[in-house]
């Protein structure tokens, strides 16, 4: 596949307060072998069946609560926050060959999805809000809030998630970094060869950022505008994101690839801006632990 901005950004295929799927690509569709994600967004009393067949999957709740029934076990009340922006993430691994039913509790759910071919076995999990860790990454304005969800060394084969939070006005992912090769050193993966998708939320109405995906020697090199429930493919290359002033950018990250690692590589050509950064945007943390259940 040749990744251009029109290839890499991936627009909702319905309206913000439709249920149904919100959006879909797959492996195929994003043109690399392994990860495929979707959003789906539940009316109460709805419920959506499915099989996870040969894959592991990896459900997140963006938002609301809702109840999931499989032939690995039952989990009553899953989610907490209202939106990503009202607190912490609650999120469910299933492994392969489960059969489960989600039903939405609240009047409004939203799941994220994402599978990767496996052939191992891991048991279920629950991932609780207690769980994800929060981390304030970068500095100045490229200051940033990560909370992992399933971070390396969750127990599974290939999926690693976790979601970030930008202030308005500062950028992400940054200094540009990349993990499109793998390498070791004395037995330690420096950088691990991951596919990876963004899919982005925005605080207000209207709101966006710009992310660049490029490698080095130019094959790839697209710039794209990301609105609400839009998905960006990092099929490879560096990609470093900018929130758009007066906007809060959430973005959820999937990753699977060669490890079950985020070790990755800065572009050297804008590294140094690390040893600049003297602290950190009070703004963050943007969600804590601390917000109430809704």
């Amino acid at each position: 596949m040749t990744y251009t901005a029109a290839t890499l950004l991936r627009h909702a295929a319905i309206d913000d307060d439709a249920p149904g799927l919100v959006t879909r690509v797959t492996a195929r569709d994003a043109g690399w072998d392994l990860l495929s994600m979707e959003v789906r967004r539940l009316a109460a009393g709805q419920s959506w069946a499915h099989r996870t067949d040969q894959s592991e999957s990896a459900l997140v709740v963006l938002g609301g609560r809702c109840r999931v029934r499989s032939n690995r076990g039952e989990w009553p009340d899953i989610g907490r926050r209202a939106n990503v922006f009202g607190g912490m993430p609650y999120a469910l691994y299933l492994p392969r060959h489960t059969e489960f039913t989600l039903e939405a509790l609240t009047h409004r759910v939203e799941i994220a999805h994402c599978w990767v071919p496996t052939d191992q076995d891991h048991a279920p999990r629950l991932v609780t809000p207690a769980e994800s860790q929060i981390e304030i990454r970068g500095g100045l304005n490229a200051t940033r809030q990560i909370n992992s969800i399933m971070p390396p060394g969750f127990p599974c084969h290939r999926i690693v998630a976790v979601e970030v939070y930008t202030p308005g006005g500062n950028w992400s992912s940054y200094p540009p970094h990349k993990h499109d090769v793998h390498r070791e050193e004395a037995g330690t993966v420096i950088e691990a060869d991951l596919e990876e998708f963004y899919y982005y939320k925005f605080d207000r109405p209207k709101g966006f950022a710009v992310q660049r995906v490029y490698t080095a020697d130019g094959v790839i090199d697209a710039t794209v505008t990301a609105g609400d429930n839009d998905i960006v493919l990092v099929p490879a290359g560096y990609h470093p994101v900018s929130a758009a002033y007066g906007y809060t950018c959430y973005y959820l990250n999937f990753l699977a690839g060669s490890a079950q690692s985020l070790a990755n590589t800065d572009d050297p050509d804008h590294a140094w801006v690390k040893a600049t950064w003297t602290s950190q945007d009070g703004r963050a943390p943007l969600v804590t632990h601390a917000m109430e259940r809704t």
